[in-house]
């Protein structure tokens, strides 16, 4: 790996735990403060990535995106109150 590009990775990943910290006091969401964190370790996966080009680093930068994917919907369906199921009530909704 290049000398720069590790250093930068712990870089970016301390940047974002800063900034899912903040995110979070701001906005008092942890679904925020998850996705920012997610992003920054997506951007220093792909750093790291750069520097170590194997099938172990692409598989795990894959697998990291994929996460971050999978728990942005799922905090998106939580924040809807889940999804709606046609012909089943939902005891939430006012009628």
């Amino acid at each position: 790996m290049n000398g720069w590009l590790e250093p930068a990775a712990v870089l970016i990943t301390a940047g974002g735990v800063l900034s899912a910290v903040a995110a979070y006091r701001m906005v008092r969401s942890a679904g925020s403060a998850v996705a920012v964190l997610f992003d920054f370790l997506v951007a220093a996966g792909l750093v790291r990535l750069a520097g170590d080009l194997s099938w172990d680093g692409i598989l795990l930068a894959a697998a990291l995106i994929a996460l971050r994917k999978l728990i942005s919907v799922g905090l998106a369906v939580g924040r809807r109150g889940g999804v709606p199921v046609p012909g089943v009530p939902n005891p939430e909704v006012q009628r």
